[in-house]
């Protein structure tokens, strides 16, 4: 449960003075694609308050930073997955308390995409626990559905659904797939440390494909699995020299599962995730940082700090795919106190321009509005 306090109250009406004076961000600077790690380290290693000082001065040069991205995610295909990633609780390899179950029906996934809008949240994304789509063209067609389906009601789309073909992403993105999640999880160097069965280039071939079909990509880590700060480095210097930026950047902390290799380590400490977030977001600009698994054991401040440093999308909602999330209603009440509002469906600039002409139809317009409308959130009065 999210907790507040006086103080909390206090922070928050002056957080808000701030955003008041907030203007629209100026034009900003060309994204960097040269970092070096060094220089990463050296970002990183600062005094952890100039650090986020750094990165909300360059939040707000690319940002609105009252804006904060609602998405929901489902887990339509649950478990038996051949993959032996560490952290997983659907991996087959492992005695956990996640059992298999097959892909889920096309109306199930549309109501609570239904439930998803009404809430606030402007992205709709969905997870199969599978290796790849090799044999599953049945599967396939229904997710393709769905994605038609879900993006008809003026809604972002994503799906993670393990590595793709170039034509898997062609496909995908014909249907309307707004962004395709595959996260490098950690650095290169520590990736066989957590994960045998896939390599590090597998996932980013993956990536290609899906930046080449002309969907945006959702690439982010995990922090927890055991790695040093020269890994997390590591994973923020790959995703920085990318020809092209991800579109976002999911940070997870590691919910340790009983029955993984991994149930038994330690909690990544806050300062951690903060710097980790502050970094990404002075090395990447414009990419949108989403707080992800593990969100729901940050307090209210916590959670505060990390949208001042560059975090501005969170996953909301009912449940991640086999770890807990912080419900619709606490989130908009925490949002409300502290100034913040939802983004609209698209409003997100490198996501817009990639979907091109979808969005120049008025159908298209016709049919996002009232998502936009039920995406912004009211403020409601402070103790």
């Amino acid at each position: 449960m999210l907790r507040s306090s006086p103080s909390v109250r206090i922070l928050a009406h002056q957080f808000r003075r701030a955003l008041a004076t907030h203007a629209s961000p100026p034009t900003a600077p060309a994204t960097r694609h040269s970092w070096s790690r060094q220089e990463i380290q050296q970002v990183y290693d600062s005094p952890l308050l100039d650090l986020v000082f750094r990165s909300a001065s360059v939040h707000r040069q690319y940002h609105d930073p009252s804006k904060i991205q609602l998405c929901t995610l489902m887990n339509i295909k649950t478990g038996g997955c051949s993959e032996d990633c560490s952290y997983c609780s659907q991996s087959s390899r492992y005695a956990t308390p996640t059992k298999a179950s097959r892909l889920v029906d096309i109306e199930p996934v549309l109501e609570a995409a239904r439930k998803a809008k009404e809430n606030g949240s402007t992205r709709f994304c969905m997870g199969a626990a599978w290796r790849d789509l090799s044999g599953r063209k049945r599967g396939f067609e229904r997710i393709l559905t769905m994605v038609r389906e879900i993006r008809g009601m003026g809604m972002e789309v994503c799906t993670t659904l393990g590595m793709l073909s170039p034509e898997q992403a062609r496909q995908l993105k014909e249907a309307g797939l707004t962004a395709y999640n595959h996260n490098l999880d950690t650095s290169r160097e520590y990736y066989p440390e957590v994960i045998t069965t896939r390599s590090y280039d597998d996932r980013l071939d993956t990536i290609s494909a899906v930046r080449d079909a002309g969907i945006s990509v959702c690439s982010g880590g995990i922090l927890g699995l055991g790695e040093t700060d020269k890994d997390r480095v590591g994973l923020i210097w790959e995703m920085g020299n990318m020809p092209e930026h991800p579109e976002s950047f999911p940070v997870n902390a590691l919910v340790p599962i009983e029955g993984t290799p991994l149930e038994n380590n330690e909690p990544v400490p806050y300062q951690t995730i903060l710097r980790t977030i502050s970094t990404a977001r002075i090395v990447m600009p414009a990419t949108i940082i989403r707080l992800a698994a593990g969100r729901q054991t940050l307090d209210e401040t916590q959670q505060a700090m990390c949208f001042m440093a560059g975090a501005n999308a969170v996953f909301t909602g009912e449940q991640m795919l086999t770890t807990p999330c912080s419900p619709w209603d606490e989130d908009k009440a925490m949002m409300g106190r502290w100034g913040l509002e939802g983004m609209r469906s698209f409003e997100q600039p490198g996501v817009a321009r990639k979907e091109g002409a979808r969005l120049a139809s008025r159908s298209e317009a016709s049919a996002a509005a009232p998502a936009q409308a039920s995406s912004t959130l009211q403020t409601p009065s402070s103790a």
